[in-house]
């Protein structure tokens, strides 16, 4: 179909054409989507965590920065060429797509390891005789400097994974 057939000024794209593109437009989203959203789920705490998952989620967190610039300029030209024959009600679509594509992108290069494991801030421990909520299975991580000791029960660390604290005089992180 030509523009003289349709009465436009501009050349019509077929039809399969546009479709491939929202598809198109529809999985580099989802994409760059998975590049982050796939690390931040493998690396949650409180759920078991394999070596293979861990594996994956740091070599998707080290493609994520480049491949998320990839997805966001491929995005940002499928936008630009099918704005001009999108009807008004679709363009709020590409708008959307193209803002979780830049979200995406700027979370690639966010450490969000460091937003899921921070330290306690203010962290009030209790003394042995106190520590009623202990039981004899728990496991400890024990720190022992200058004639002072301390333990720091696994369970309670679970989310947070460090521990800052002084002990016998030494300011130490304890980590797991």
């Amino acid at each position: 179909m030509d523009s003289k057939a349709t009465g436009s000024s501009q050349p019509t794209r077929p039809k399969w054409h546009r479709r491939a593109a929202w598809t198109t437009l529809f999985l580099l989203t989802l994409i760059g989507l998975a590049s982050v959203i796939i690390p931040v789920g493998l690396i949650m705490p409180f759920r078991p965590q394999s070596q293979s998952g861990l594996a994956l989620a740091y070599t998707l967190r080290g493609w994520s920065p480049s491949l998320t610039v990839v997805v966001a300029l491929m995005a940002i030209g499928l936008v630009i060429w099918l704005w001009r024959g999108t009807r008004w009600w679709r363009k709020p679509a590409l708008v959307v797509a193209l803002l979780v594509t830049f979200a995406a992108t700027w979370f690639a290069r966010q450490n969000h390891f460091e937003w899921m494991f921070n330290p306690l801030p203010n962290a009030v421990y209790a003394k042995v005789t106190e520590a009623a909520f202990m039981t004899d299975p728990d496991m400890v991580l024990a720190v022992e400097n200058g004639g002072e000791a301390v333990a720091y029960p696994v369970r309670l660390m679970a989310y947070h994974h460090v521990v800052q604290d002084t002990v016998g005089g030494t300011p130490l992180v304890a980590t797991y």
